[in-house]
């Protein structure tokens, strides 16, 4: 008997009573390969020493503090950090406790950017279907994940959603990827001048689409045609990197790898590594001038904003991924894991796609590779992959409705980024494993 409301009711769950590195142990002694990080979070596996010793050495410190009254040490330092690392034009950070706090300011922070510069008539929000931008009402109508909308849908605002850049579905026969990505960027304009561009405060959008569809990348010049395309109306772009950034692609922001710099960008999972609930928004000069020489302040905060813990423990996780040149390691290893999927799964009957950047990898399933028919989602053919990874040891992230929200399911392997090749040898022969088992019987 459990008093605990779980995400599902009548699971059967494991305890988790200890994480050494990769791996992830139960109350019963059986050991698991944590290989989606949780959800993308666990970038340096479990029980790192040198984070463990930071959060010691500030809770005998200083525990809390409440940002009204008093700044610390480890959010000021996190801070400074994060800014040296920023895309061009970023200036500023504002800590939350995890993405959905993070999306949240990030779309009242575009609110109130356009009040104070006399535009109020700017309220829209655009994005992108499927797409996953947190659980919170405001982050919830921003996102583009139908299945957890749904039955919330009358206390959602209104928002605005265009086709997600998603290359295996919606590319066409003989369209290059550029051609298809301008094709795709242009959706955007397109939306804007039909709600009028200048009631649009903000785009939203993942540079490599997580949870709901599956590590699906933007194709090559997609994203700075969507940044031309926001400069040319005045429209904020926000970047929504919470699973996508902090090194999980292979290089600390993946908008990096598109050559584009975001007016806002959210951030959480890799940033703290799990050891405290941390996330943030960076946001960039223009916004911060425009709060601080009008009423010099952001409408908006939460009890546990900088947290001097959770910055600490996020402090000593960048430091060590930065030390131990840890986005090498996920360059290297993400390219090996890539490759040792296409050897064993690139041909697999109902394997239909493996994609994604670094440690950030998507297989999505198929009932039939030739015409990409998904399973019926009655199967559930992304819980069948997950119930035999576990029994297998090895825990990676699955879920349905990747094509269109019913449709499809896919499985994200987003392991810790000091997995070495024996690790992935191990993640990728249990995953087969498991994909083998679960779809056997179609």
């Amino acid at each position: 008997m459990t008093h605990i409301l779980h995400r599902q009711i009548h699971a059967s769950l494991p305890v988790a009573t200890a994480g050494r590195g990769v791996e992830l142990f139960d109350a019963d002694g059986r050991s698991y390969i944590d290989a989606s990080g949780g959800a993308a979070v666990s970038c340096l596996g479990h029980g790192h020493p040198d984070v463990i010793a930071a959060l010691h050495r500030q809770a005998d410190r200083l525990a809390y503090a409440h940002t009204g009254f008093f700044t610390s040490e480890p959010a000021e330092a996190l801070a400074d950090r994060l800014v040296a690392g920023a895309p061009e034009g970023i200036s500023h950070v504002y800590f939350v406790s995890g993405g959905s706090e993070a999306v949240e300011a990030s779309l009242k922070m575009a609110r109130q950017y356009f009040v104070e510069k006399g535009e109020s008539g700017r309220r829209n929000i655009v994005a992108r279907r499927q797409s996953y931008h947190g659980n919170t009402l405001g982050a919830l109508a921003a996102g583009g994940n139908e299945m957890r909308r749904t039955q919330f849908r009358p206390l959602l605002v209104e928002t605005h959603h265009i086709d997600p850049c998603y290359a295996y579905r919606y590319r066409r026969e003989g369209e290059g990827e550029r051609e298809y990505g301008q094709r795709a960027a242009q959706a955007l304009e397109d939306k804007l001048l039909e709600l009028g561009p200048d009631t649009v405060m903000a785009f939203m959008a993942e540079p490599v689409v997580g949870a709901t569809a599956g590590a699906v990348p933007a194709v090559p010049g997609y994203l700075k045609r969507v940044r031309e395309i926001c400069d040319r109306y005045g429209v904020l772009l926000i970047l929504d990197e919470v699973m996508c950034g902090m090194g999980r692609t292979g290089t600390l922001h993946a908008c990096e790898q598109d050559g584009v710099a975001p007016d806002l960008m959210t951030i959480a999972k890799g940033l703290g590594g799990g050891y405290q609930p941390i996330g943030a928004v960076l946001l960039s000069r223009q916004i911060f001038d425009t709060f601080a020489n009008g009423s010099g302040m952001f409408q908006h905060g939460h009890t546990y904003i900088g947290h001097p813990m959770a910055c600490a423990a996020a402090l000593a996780v960048q430091e060590v991924i930065e030390r131990d040149d840890l986005l090498a390691n996920v360059r290297t290893m993400g390219a090996l894991l890539r490759t040792r999927l296409d050897e064993r799964l690139g041909q697999h009957a109902h394997v239909g796609d493996i994609r994604g950047r670094g440690l950030f990898i998507g297989l999505e399933m198929v009932a039939d590779r030739t015409d990409k028919t998904p399973f019926d989602p009655k199967l559930k053919v992304h819980a069948r992959i997950k119930k035999a990874a576990m029994e297998r040891g090895l825990a990676v992230y699955p879920a349905g409705g990747t094509v269109d929200g019913v449709e499809g399911d896919h499985v994200l392997v987003a392991p810790p980024f000091i997995v070495n090749e024996h690790d992935v040898d191990q993640i990728v022969d249990r995953l087969a494993g498991a994909i083998d088992t679960a779809t056997k019987d179609f």
